[in-house]
């Protein structure tokens, strides 16, 4: 699948499109990289290790990669990215805010800190890069934004609490300027993968929750699934059909037995 028409109308002074990847030194970041690099996307890599990104740069033949580590749970990350990319003139047709994290453990229990710099990525990151990016996208008439979320978004989430929350954020979010936008040119897409073969499990500390005992997708199929969707012009991919089953169950089922069977998953075995 390649990039739709419009991208090459509007880009009759840049082209081809350019599409900025949050989180894309791992993981489905990584996968949509090399997805959007095979139809011939230049690429704006952003993740924390600059040494990653620059090896995943290298990597990539036939098109132009600028990398820029910076870390997006800092506050004025977002503001920074878009300022360097606006110094360099490089327009920006396709967001993919991507990066994220979890932390396993009562809420209680857990580092205040910790829950803090998950609530200024998973939330107030994509929020700012979404703001700053969608008004020149306007401008041209054209434009794609993606927001990965999680199937954690349909559910509350005990033993992940702020995690949980913070996807049902971008979830709720995405829809909503979905809407705002129909019409406009620019498309807004919700990705909702369920347990995928990432870092993340990890990273939040729960490879032994029941969850990833249960089984993980291939981080290649829930990204090329999201870019098939983004490229639609979906605005909700659930990658999966076991996913998207749970994912209409749970609108349907008593919010207390929801609750008690999402505790159960993340529950360590």
């Amino acid at each position: 699948m390649v990039a739709p028409a419009y991208f090459a109308a509007m880009n009759q002074k840049h082209a081809p499109a350019t599409a900025l990847i949050t989180g894309a030194s791992s993981g489905i970041g990584l996968e949509l990289a090399r997805i959007f690099a095979h139809n011939g996307f230049n690429l704006v890599l952003v993740a924390r290790n600059r040494t990653k990104l620059l090896e995943i740069a290298a990597d990539m033949a036939g098109i132009s990669v600028n990398v820029i580590a910076k870390d997006l749970a800092h506050p004025r990350a977002a503001q920074e990215v878009f300022d360097e990319l606006q110094e360099k003139s490089i327009p920006v047709d396709v967001l993919i805010n991507n990066a994220g994290f979890g932390q396993h453990g009562k809420f209680a229990e857990t580092a205040l800190e910790i829950d803090l710099e998950m609530i200024e990525l998973n939330i107030v990151a994509l929020t700012a890069l979404s703001k700053l990016f969608l008004p020149a996208m306007l401008a041209r008439h054209a434009g794609k934004i993606m927001n990965v979320a999680s199937t954690a978004a349909f559910q509350p989430g005990p033993l992940m609490a702020v995690y949980y929350a913070s996807k049902a954020f971008v979830l709720s979010f995405s829809e909503a300027i979905a809407n705002e936008l129909d019409g406009s040119g620019v498309s807004v897409t919700c990705l909702c993968p369920g347990a995928t073969e990432t870092n993340f499990a990890q990273r939040a500390q729960m490879t032994n929750s029941l969850l990833f005992k249960m089984g993980a997708m291939d981080a290649k199929i829930v990204a090329q699934l999201g870019f098939e969707g983004l490229m639609k012009g979906k605005t909700l991919v659930i990658p999966g059909a076991k996913n998207k089953l749970l994912a209409q169950s749970l609108r349907l089922s008593p919010r207390k037995l929801v609750t008690a069977i999402s505790r159960r998953i993340q529950e360590q075995r």
